[in-house]
């Protein structure tokens, strides 16, 4: 086996094995699942661990270089109206290719998909162009990003309860697999161009930036189409007694994910396409390695999302409905946190997130740093989640003071994690939020018999919420161990200061 492929597949295999074995032991202990059930649930994590191996390994072959190759091209044009076009354009383009988004679609009512996709599409578009502008010029991004949330909270009270935290959702579907390892990327390549001191800084917020879009958009569309109620049909457990029966399953559905991932990677690849025709930035070798990469990256998104619709998504919607019908329902919340700890490392976009954060920084925040902030804010926010399902409690009530902390801390905290945090947020609701944790929040909905809506709705919206405010909190720990650290380097100053570890204080500079 390819030793990088390898590596990646141990990456995954960590990833996805606690949130196996907590799956595991609640059907154990409180909810139990039949044989046929706990098999097809098994056997969609170990395509998950596969998916996720092929996928990372695939993103970093081929997304990564084109992202950096049209970011680096774009800052050196002097053209105002071509820089425009062409961030609209990718934006557009990325965002229809996002399977999450058709996910989503499919559940609102009242808005033809066509329509919601094409309003989400075209915020992204925009507001992809607004984020290349903030590198180009330098803007400060935790200015911009308060002026447009001031914006969206205002937005909010304009629309029907019932439609707000579809609204936030959809800036969470948007920056998944597909998207993300992209502008990630051309962040870096827009900034690589920079040799000032916060280059660095500004490589990040294109997903944040890209996520604001969406929300202000839907939030518009809002005000025209009124849903009334959620056009949802909960996820039922499969009827299975053999090995044949699960397999059955699994082949089933696995033509419609080879034709929807096929589908979402081929405007990517006529990206890359007229991208080299025009510049030739590539050579032979490096042409047929990012082919190499788009045929890891399909392989692998199709055993994900094979895996966690099929495997994945019944038993979450199962474990909703089955734990909201206990007489103590109300350990729905800590398993809820917990499921959310764990479950964000399964996140495909998270893991290439942390590794160029990783990268950028020089080490200086850890992929294990990352991955443990992302893993309490996640959790909190699940919690929230199910708390939320289980007492009614409006999304505005957590939704605004959190995003009010959030711009607070933003003006608090060393630029570069704003930057991070923000796009933390985007990059944490993906593919296992809105097939597992959707499922079971709708599931334990249905079960209190409570609205769609307003209470089941919205679990992307507050997993997307607390990244923000917890990577911050790291930041403002890194700030308070720099302090100490050029306090001692005073006192001894024959001791340098040591680098590496974020935990270990950085070796880059705070403005």
């Amino acid at each position: 086996m390819n030793p990088k492929l390898k590596e990646k597949m141990s990456e995954s295999l960590s990833a996805v094995l606690p949130i196996t074995g907590i799956v595991f032991l609640v059907s154990l202990f409180f909810v139990p699942m039949d044989l046929g059930t706990t098999t097809m649930f098994l056997s969609g994590a170990v395509m998950l661990i596969a998916g996720m191996g092929f996928f990372q390994l695939g993103a970093e072959m081929s997304m990564t270089p084109i992202g950096e190759g049209i970011g680096v091209q774009i800052s050196k044009t002097q053209k105002i109206v071509f820089v425009t076009l062409i961030a609209f354009v990718m934006g557009v383009i990325i965002t229809v290719s996002e399977p999450d988004l058709q996910v989503l679609a499919e559940q609102v009512p009242s808005v033809p998909n066509y329509m919601l996709i094409l309003t989400v599409a075209v915020g992204v578009g925009i507001f992809l162009a607004v984020a290349v502008f903030r590198i180009l010029f330098q803007v400060d991004l935790s200015v911009l990003l308060i002026g447009l949330y001031v914006l969206l909270i205002g937005a909010s009270f304009l629309v029907p309860d019932s439609f707000l935290a579809v609204a936030f959702d959809s800036g969470g579907v948007t920056t998944g697999p597909m998207t993300v390892p992209f502008i990630m990327a051309m962040g870096v390549g827009l900034a690589s161009v920079r040799s000032d001191k916060n280059a660095t800084s500004d490589s990040f917020g294109l997903v944040a930036l890209s996520s604001v879009g969406p929300i202000l958009a839907v939030l518009i569309l809002g005000c025209f189409y009124k849903p009334t109620e959620a056009d949802y049909a909960l996820t039922q457990l499969p009827d299975v007694s053999t090995t044949r029966d699960v397999v059955g399953q699994f082949l089933g559905k696995l033509p419609l994910y080879l034709e929807e991932v096929c589908i979402s990677i081929l405007p990517i690849v006529a990206v890359f396409a007229v991208f080299q025709l025009a510049c030739r930035r590539y050579q032979k070798g490096q042409i047929k390695r990012v082919l190499v990469g788009f045929a890891y990256t399909y392989l692998g998104l199709v055993l994900f999302l094979c895996g966690v619709n099929v495997g994945f998504a019944p038993a979450g919607a199962f474990l909703g409905e089955s734990l909201a019908a206990l007489p103590y329902k109300w350990i729905l919340v800590p398993i809820g946190a917990l499921i959310g700890y764990y479950i964000v490392k399964a996140e495909p976009a998270i893991q290439v997130l942390n590794h160029q954060v990783e990268g950028v920084t020089n080490g200086a925040i850890s992929v294990r740093t990352m991955n443990r902030s992302m893993s309490i804010g996640v959790s909190v926010s699940v919690g929230l989640a199910m708390l939320r399902v289980l007492a009614g409690i409006p999304i505005q009530w957590i939704l605004l003071p959190g995003y009010l902390i959030a711009l607070v801390l933003s003006r608090l905290v060393p630029k570069i994690f704003v930057g991070i945090a923000f796009d933390s947020g985007g990059v944490a609701s993906g593919p296992m939020t809105t097939t597992f944790l959707l499922p079971l929040s709708i599931g334990a909905c249905m079960a209190v018999g409570g609205n769609l809506m307003t209470d089941a709705f919205g679990v992307v919206a507050l997993v997307a919420l607390t990244p923000l405010i917890a990577i911050q909190i790291m930041g403002l720990v890194y700030q308070f161990k720099l302090k100490k650290a050029e306090k001692a380097a005073e006192s001894l100053p024959v001791e340098p200061v040591p680098t590496g570890d974020m935990d270990e204080i950085v070796e880059f500079e705070e403005e």
